[in-house]
Formats: structure tokens, sequence, C-alpha cells
């Protein structure tokens, strides 16, 4: 085994205020602690003006009772808005003037803003893949794409909550949306009836759990049989905001029993503004994971610089860098079966994450030119009607789209797949069954490696453990058994570290990347560990086991430079450059990237797209 040593790196930015160890020498033992703020807070103090309100998430630290911070913020005249008690997270519509006090104020551990959050947050020179269309192919070949057979689970009894702008009661998710609630415009997540103005959620649903009724079957999703809840927080522009994704969130993780909940889909995001332990989505993200439920998000669309088409890295946006996600990256499979073609489309984001430098995406799952339900009169199908593609009917009732939100619609369904699996799998303790951090390492452990159209390898912060490969992961989880003992063997069928498509053996990566720990080997599955129970976040340092040993010889290049013109986000400037180090090494000797130029602005809505060609 080898480690990941991660060298510290630092962000020089004209509008943020840097923190020397001499600063805080110079802080008397009497000066009030001061919470943590994301780069939007610090862009909105160093503004002129003091004028207006701004909308913030501060996130409790524990130090004083909830209600007590509650009602001394209304004692300020603050308005309170939703409350996440398992992330810890507040809402709150406050004055520029105020944001001084809400620092030093106890029990505000951190603020950040409420950021807004989109399907789609990329400009439009991003949309186009530079690696080639590949032609619109039918989505009833994702099945045969992941290794499922007819006779293969449909997810059956399972639950996936799509957090995105609705699901419209189509005929193809035609008694499947078991439940929907409205988030948006701050609403608290009311029971609707099912609807979808911008076209973005039902696609991503139909992705997951549609029948392909109006194509007999063509356009089939991966787990036609799962259940869906629809959890609106995206409106009829594909646009929302952190606190209505972190309410949804909350929900839930509340609702998890009473409505079945076993994933959570998340194609949605926004550019990352702090470190993954404060920011309040990421966290909710967290605490979802930790109640057990499965949760799958977009990497993002954010791999190609604009101005000059180059491909690049750091591009993950949040909450992909939630250790405990399954963070997805988008391949393109040719239209055909065989994985040996499957390449990673330019406009997938790419590892590291910002500010943590977490090895992201996961894996890669199908998200090119896959088609699904359009939801009738839907933004998208409106005003880029060649997005359309024809039914069995003679209608246009289908869509073809591309993206990392397409690929984690697909891993979602995947998943449903994986967990009807497990549970009518044997286990000699019954109502015990895998965790969410060993389906996710099995996922790892079984993924096939992918390599460019030159057969060079995907490095990591690509790829992440290469291409999802739901014949192995199914055949790993049924050879284990979940119910015996930490520490104790449970393997109880035989393992073969490969899987056959098309006639063709494909070897699996046996590796499993543990926070920035690259771990390897069969010793990692051979028993029940303790890093597989649901109360272990993804990624913490913890003693694997006496036959695993950590390494030290891949590092971080020394000479690792973060520039001075990156924007993520609305005008907030981070450098000009990125030069990455000639010895950063992530994985099996691939060199990241040098010279990364970002644009200049802000990533913007879409415009018009051609199909074949559009991320969403």
């Amino acid at each position: 085994m080898r480690l990941l040593k991660q060298r510290t790196w630092l962000a020089v930015a004209a509008l943020v205020i840097v923190q020397t160890p001499a600063m805080f020498a110079v802080k008397s033992a009497t000066s009030p602690k001061r919470a943590r703020v994301d780069r939007q807070i610090e862009q909105i103090e160093s503004s002129t003006g003091t004028s207006g309100t701004v909308s913030v998430i501060i996130r409790h630290d524990g130090s004083t009772d909830w209600n007590s911070l509650l009602k001394t913020l209304k004692s300020k005249g603050i308005k309170v808005g939703r409350q996440a008690r398992r992330s810890g997270a507040i809402s709150l519509k406050i004055s520029k003037t105020d944001l001084a006090y809400l620092e030093t104020l106890p029990g505000v551990g951190s603020i950040s803003g409420d950021a807004p959050v989109a399907s789609d947050p990329m400009s439009a020179q991003n949309v186009f893949d530079q690696g080639g269309a590949g032609g619109v192919r039918k989505a009833s070949q994702l099945r045969d794409q992941l290794g499922f057979t007819d006779s293969d689970p449909t997810g059956n009894g399972i639950g996936v909550a799509v957090i995105d702008s609705g699901i419209a009661a189509v005929p193809d998710l035609a008694g499947r949306i078991s439940a929907f609630y409205d988030f948006t415009n701050g609403q608290g997540g009311i029971p609707a009836a099912p609807v979808d103005g911008y076209g973005h959620g039902t696609h991503v649903a139909g992705l997951i759990a549609g029948s392909g009724a109006l194509s007999e079957g063509q356009f089939e999703g991966v787990a036609p049989n799962a259940h869906l809840i629809g959890l609106r927080v995206l409106d009829n522009s594909g646009s929302g905001s952190s606190s209505d994704v972190i309410a949804a969130l909350e929900f839930a993780i509340a609702n998890k029993d009473a409505l079945g909940i076993d994933v959570i889909n998340m194609s949605l995001g926004h550019p990352p503004y702090e470190s993954a332990a404060t920011d309040p989505m990421v966290q909710a993200v967290e605490a979802a994971s930790q109640a057990g439920i499965l949760v799958v998000v977009s990497s993002g669309n954010v791999g190609v610089n604009p101005s000059t088409n180059q491909v690049g890295y750091g591009g993950v946006l949040s909450p992909g860098n939630a250790p405990s996600a399954f963070t997805i990256a988008s391949a393109k499979t040719q239209g055909t079966v065989d994985p040996n073609d499957d390449r990673i489309a330019n406009y997938s984001s790419r590892g590291p994450t910002w500010f943590d430098g977490f090895a992201k995406p996961d894996f890669a799952v199908p998200g090119q030119n896959v088609v699904a339900p359009s939801a009738p009169g839907n933004f998208l199908a409106t005003n880029y009607p060649s997005l359309l593609v024809d039914d069995s009917y003679g209608g246009k009732t289908y869509m073809a789209l591309s993206g990392t939100s397409m690929a984690a619609g697909v891993e979602s369904g995947l998943l449903a797949v994986v967990l009807e699996a497990s549970r009518a799998a044997f286990t000699s303790t019954p109502g015990v069954h895998l965790s969410g951090n060993a389906i996710k390492a099995f996922s790892e452990y079984t993924a096939l490696s992918m390599h460019d159209a030159n057969g060079v390898a995907y490095d990591r912060l690509s790829q992440g453990a290469g291409r999802v490969n739901g014949q192995g992961l199914l055949s790993l989880v049924r050879s284990v058994d979940p119910g015996v003992p930490a520490g104790s063997p449970w393997i109880v069928a035989p393992v073969l570290s490969y899987s056959v498509y098309n006639g063709v053996v494909f070897p699996w990566s046996e590796n499993i990347a543990w926070g920035q720990n690259l771990v390897w080997g069969e010793n990692i599955i051979n028993a029940n560990n303790l890093v597989w129970g649901e109360n272990i976040v993804w990624g913490e340092n913890i003693v694997w086991g006496e036959n695993l040993v950590w390494g030290e010889n891949i590092v971080w290049g020394e000479n690792l430079v973060w520039g001075e013109n990156i924007v993520w986000g609305e005008n907030l400037v981070w450098g000009e450059n990125i030069v990455w180090g000639e010895n950063l090494v992530w994985g099996e000797n691939k060199v990241a990237g040098e010279n990364i130029l970002w644009g200049e602005k802000a990533p913007e809505l879409p415009v018009l797209p051609v199909v074949g060609k559009r991320v969403h």
C-alpha cells in the first residue's frame, strides 16, 4: 500500500484576508473567538457599502444550546429561516452591518453565503465535448453496459430521492413516484402534485427508474422497479439555493423510514467557497450518509477551459467534495457494451477538490447522450427542441442529454439494483446488510480502469477508481456475509477478480481511495472491517489491520503552486493559473497536469445546445 501525502497549498486571492501565525500570536487571551467565514462572506465584508441584507447559513458549533442561539439571533432582529439540526445549519437573512457581530456570537462556528445552486452551472463554451458525440444511443443499453442481465434485480423495494427540479408524472414514471415535496421559494417541503418546469429532474429520474412505456422498453431506466421520491429544490429555470437543498436533505433524513429512502440523487452543485469541513451543504450530505442513505452527487461539468478548450483539474463542485458521497464522473460509452472503448468526457470535472485536496471523483459512469423522459412543456424542451427524441408512437416525449448529472442518475439506478441484491443475499444475522461504506468500497474495488484513445490510462483524478462495473459489484455483494462480527472473514462464495463483457475479460481495479490513502490487494475485502461501519466517515484516519501497511512513496509535488487568477463563482478571484509540481502523483504515476488557466468570469447559465453535445 501507498500513502498519498498531501502538501498544504495556498490560494492567493486579492480579496481574501490571509491569516498568518503572527496574526494569531498578537491576539490576547480575552479576544473573542471568531467564526470561520467562506470566500463569499469575505468578499462581501471587503466590498464598499454596508447597506442591504445578505442570505447566509451559519453552522452551530455545539458550544451553546441550540434554542439559546436562536433566541439570541431573534432578539437582535435577525430573521431566522430554515433549521437543519442534523448538520447544524441555520439559514438567516442578515444586514451587512451585523456580519461582524455574527462572527463573534457564541455558538456560531462558521458563516457561509447561501450560495445559488444549479443543475447546469457552466458557461456556454463548456457544453461542447471535444472528444466527439458518439451518436445518440438507447438508454435501454445501460443495463447491458453495466453488465446486468434480465435476471438481475431491478431495484424492487428500493427508494431513490431525487433532489432536483422535480419529477413530472409522465407515462414512463407513472406509478413510480411514491411522494413529492416542494422546497422552492422557501417552502419547507410542501406536499404537492409532481411537476417539473425545467425538465432536468424528470430526465434524471427516468434514467434511474423509467419503465420505457412510450418506447416499448427501448428507453428503460437502470432500476425500473425502484420507487421515486421527488424533492423539488430547483425552479423552472434550473436554479435554487443551498438552503433549499439542505432543507431537502434534512427532510430526507427525518423521513428516511417513512418514505423508504435508500438513495439520494443530487445532480446539482455550486463552486466550492470553503473547506468540506465547514461547507453547510457538504455537511448535510455527510449527515445523510451517516443516517445510512447512499448519496450520489455529480462531480460537475467544469472540466474544460472555456477559452482554450484545454482539459483542466480542480473543477469538482460542492457537494461533490463530500468525502462520503458517491461522486460521479461522466463516461462516454461510444454506444457499445464493450468497456474498452469508454472514455472520460472532457467536460467532466476532475479533482482534486479545492481547499481539501480530496481525490475525487470516485468513479466514472455512462452519462453521454443518454435518452430519458421529457417533462411536458419543460424549459429545456421548449427552448431547445433539438434535444427531443421520438417515442414509439410518433411523439417527441424523450430527450437526449449529456453530463455528470446524467451519469449520477445512472449510478443511482445502479445502486438501487445493488441494494436489492444486497438485501436478498445471504446474511448470518437477519436484518444486517452491507453499509454504504462497504458498497462504495466494493464499487471502487470492482471498477474497470479506463484509458484514452491512445491507450494511455486516465489518472485517478479523472476517472476515480475507474468505470463502474455493475456485474462485478453484484458478484462481490453476493459473495460476502455482512452479518459476521467485525474483523471476521466474510467471503462465503468464490470471488473472481475480473468480469466478462461481450466475451472480453476485464480485470478489476482492486484498489480503494480511502481519503488521502490509496490501498489495494485482496486483503482489503477479505474481512468485515471496522471501516465499513456506518458511523465511520469515509476517509477517516483508521488502522486497517495487521495485513495492511501504509507506504510513503506517492507524494504531492514539492513544487505545488496554486496561481493567481482562478475564478470560482461570481467575482470571486483566486489567481492566474494553476501550476502542478512535476512530482505531483495520484495513483499509478500519472501527473495531474500543468499550467492550467481557467476563464476570467464565473460560470453562466446555458445557451443553445446541440443534440449529442449538450452537457447538463
